[in-house]
């Protein structure tokens, strides 16, 4: 279940915020899916978690938006980690139009438990 921070500079349309959070989940999940984890196209709640925040009057940043994406580490995910978040970044680019942005992805030892319904 990856967790992803939004933070954005206070000049981003709500409008493209909104793209992205649509786009977002999916893009995502075909970025960290691997064998430990397929993704079956089917996102359930709580498959990806998205938090946007806005750059603070304290924050510095030369990006309009940078989007970090936390997803357990597994080793067939570490191989390629960098081809991952190219992929992520160029689909990004394309699914909304933004130029001034970053991406980063962190594979952490990680574990996570959901209740079931």
């Amino acid at each position: 279940m990856p967790l992803v921070e939004i933070t954005h500079a206070p000049h981003v349309p709500v409008e493209t915020l909104r793209e992205l959070g649509s786009v977002l989940p999916h893009l995502v999940s075909l970025a960290v899916e691997c064998p430990e984890e397929p993704y079956d196209g089917d996102l359930q709640p709580g498959d990806v978690e998205l938090r946007f925040r806005e750059l603070g009057p304290l924050d510095r940043s030369g990006l309009d938006v940078v989007i970090e994406v936390r997803s357990k580490y597994t080793e067939s995910r570490a191989a390629d980690r960098q081809a991952r978040v190219d992929r992520l970044h160029t689909s990004v680019a394309d699914a909304v139009g933004l130029r001034e942005f970053g991406v980063y992805l962190s594979l952490p030892v990680a574990a996570w438990s959901q209740g079931e319904d």
